[in-house]
């Protein structure tokens, strides 16, 4: 088993050379992705206000009245650096996972990197499809939520309406984004672990319970004070819970398949 292992023995200095060659191909995917994102840092930002503006429209309001304000000189500027920067992870990542895997591979055996190979494209696939929902859904309903909270005039004593900041609204975006792409991987994180036999289904299974009132809480700590919102992270993080049950399932079926071809394979050689 262990002649699987591709690479030999190396001292610590030569992993450590490895590991600075992985960093600076990483951080270099991420200053490159950087640069270019800040170049177009306001567009990219025009891009995130669109859920914004679908918003605006739901709620029946003027569009042209609509605005995001900023009240530092120096603010908008540092929004469009975080914009940059949150840019660059999602562009860099798959550099940087790629960098991660090739310093990690040569220690694991080739049945282990068979099997890690699968998760490594599954884990950006789920976190921009949670990225999707944000973007599509999720947002346009919070700020939907937020702007029906205002008061026209003649309502009250005085107008009051919502005049976002552009530090404000990319913050809430990044953190619906960044929340519900990491409960994204769920299944995936679920899965490995029941691959190698940390978890077990059943085990899963039996803290559903649990597990659903943790959901709401961490809803309710990582997204704003919102029903809408955290109920919207709560409920598809209990379903891909769900899904990460059934996925530990097929695991432990295609273990115990190999596990009783490989002992029918020893019988036959102990009867001939």
């Amino acid at each position: 088993m262990s002649g699987d292992i591709e690479d030999k023995p190396q001292p610590l200095v030569e992993h450590l050379i490895e590991l600075r060659s992985r960093l600076i191909w990483a951080l270099g995917a991420f200053f490159i992705a950087f640069i270019g994102c800040f170049a177009f840092a306001k567009q990219l930002f025009n891009i995130l206000v669109v859920p914004y503006k679908w918003a605006v429209q739901w709620a029946g309001l003027d569009l042209a009245k609509a605005e995001l304000i900023y009240t530092a000189p120096q603010e908008f500027f540092f929004t469009q650096v975080k914009v940059a920067m949150f840019g660059a992870v999602v562009i860099a990542f798959p550099v940087i996972a790629a960098q991660i895997y090739k310093f990690v591979a040569p220690g694991l055996y080739k049945n282990e990197r068979a099997a890690f190979l699968p998760f490594l494209v599954a884990s950006p696939i789920l976190f921009l499809l949670g990225g999707a929902l944000v973007y599509f859904f999720f947002t346009p309903m919070v700020m939907w939520f937020f702007l029906a909270m205002q008061q026209a005039p003649g309502e009250g004593e005085v107008a009051i309406s919502l005049m976002p900041k552009v530090s404000e609204y990319l913050s809430l975006i990044m953190t619906l984004v960044f929340s519900f792409g990491l409960v994204f991987q769920l299944p995936v994180v679920t899965t490995l672990l029941a691959r190698v036999g940390i978890l077990e289904s059943q085990w899963l299974a039996d803290k559903r319970k649990y597990f659903i009132v943790v959901a709401f809480v961490v809803a309710a700590v990582l997204t704003p004070p919102d029903p809408i919102s955290q109920i919207g992270l709560a409920l598809p993080t209990i379903l891909l819970y769900e899904v990460a049950i059934y996925a530990a399932r097929l695991v432990e079926r295609r273990r115990a398949a190999e596990t009783s071809v490989v002992a029918d394979e020893a019988g036959e050689q102990d009867s001939a």
